[in-house]
């Protein structure tokens, strides 16, 4: 019987380089959607921070009492520049197939920038050190949990249903909670999207490097992987909310 192992055939020489250039590649890859998704949260904080400090944030939102105290509701370019996200998200989602590699990129970073014009009213309503001890709470909990998703050895994919279905019911939770304004259930699903972000983002990222496999050496590569940092940062920015929501500080 052939031995495997035996330099002398080569075959294990071979076969090494190869596993050592699949790891190089994935690596490189991995690395590629990281570089992408922290600079898309780079360019929302900057866009949100710039946008709330400027005179220009009265066009998006007008400030207003509600039965819960003074808030900021979006005016009608407001809402289109809230609902633009997520046009650009299914753009993204369902036409990777026929748009080039420099379309997808150059989409993502609109929608970073959107985005963050969105969120500038995050600056208006929390004070600026709870935002900055939130983030980088939420950034040491998604760098764990993007690890731990990258290195176990445990199938994730049993999860995926039940996580998609949690989201979903945490939209319809939210939606019901903007009529009766419960301040209880308001909690309940900070505290569950929270949780459900957490599992999305280790997820996300074994999913993520399990599609190095498929995609590797083809054009599709840089598609996979601007829409894997879409995918991180969307979960990256969920947790964020939901954490802000929870311990941020309001200001007076």
């Amino acid at each position: 019987m052939a031995d495997w192992s035996d330099p002398r055939t080569g075959t294990y020489g071979t076969a090494g380089a190869g596993v050592e250039a699949r790891d190089a590649g994935l690596r490189s890859y991995m690395l590629s959607v990281y570089n992408y998704m922290a600079s898309g949260v780079l360019l929302t904080g900057i866009v949100a921070l710039l946008f709330a400090k400027s005179g220009a944030i009265d066009v998006l939102f007008a400030l207003q009492q509600t039965s819960r105290g003074v808030g900021y509701a979006p005016t009608l370019l407001g809402w289109v520049v809230m609902l633009a996200p997520l046009g650009i998200v299914l753009l993204m989602s369902f036409g990777q197939m026929r748009l080039s590699t420099p379309a997808m990129q150059a989409l993502y970073w609109v929608y970073a920038t959107v985005m963050g014009l969105s969120l500038s009213t995050i600056f208006l309503v929390y004070t600026d050190t709870s935002i900055a001890q939130v983030f980088f709470a939420t950034a040491a909990g998604f760098a764990g949990l993007s690890l731990w998703g990258y290195t176990t050895k445990r199938d994730l994919s049993g999860f995926g249903t039940f996580l998609i279905m949690g989201v979903v019911g945490l939209i319809v939770a939210s939606l019901i909670n903007l009529f009766l304004q419960s301040g209880p259930l308001a909690f309940a699903i900070n505290v569950a999207g929270v949780l459900l972000f957490a599992g999305l983002t280790a997820y996300d990222t074994q999913k993520i490097k399990s599609m190095y496999t498929y995609v590797a050496g083809t054009d599709m590569m840089g598609k996979a992987v601007v829409m894997g940092a879409l995918t991180l940062y969307l979960d990256f920015i969920n947790m964020f909310l939901f954490l802000l929501r929870l311990f941020g500080s309001q200001r007076n």
